[in-house]
């Protein structure tokens, strides 16, 4: 019985220690995923930060305004001035959409008139 107790202890020992061994090296390879990922974010947010410097530097109103006078034939675009502006009040919204009544109901009652009732 001593045998077969000390058998299958040595036999989960070493399924545990099997298990271990796997573990360890899955927690390895998912470090090294994580790092490499960590880098490539890196890479791509310093990318990113110049794409956005490039784009400002691209968009600066003194060069668009050189641009817009050089093209002017072909494109026709005028510098933007003030007066070109308006407030929201000055646009006009289109009123909202009336429901359709699709099942009126005819109510019965006294018209108020003049602020009282007949």
């Amino acid at each position: 019985m001593k045998t077969l107790f000390y058998l299958t202890s040595a036999l989960v020992v070493m399924g545990l220690a099997f298990w271990a061994y796997q573990e360890n090296y899955r927690t390895q390879a998912a470090l090294k995923e994580s790092a490499a990922l960590k880098r490539e974010i890196g890479t791509l947010r310093e990318t990113l930060a110049v794409l956005e410097a490039e784009w400002a530097y691209l968009n600066r109103p003194g060069r668009l305004a050189e641009l817009a006078e050089i093209n002017f034939d072909s494109l026709g675009l005028l510098p933007l001035r003030p007066e070109q502006f308006g407030s929201v009040e000055q646009v006009a919204f289109p009123p909202p959409p009336m429901l359709p009544v699709t099942m009126p109901i005819e109510v019965a009652g006294h018209l108020k008139v003049g602020g009282q009732f007949p």
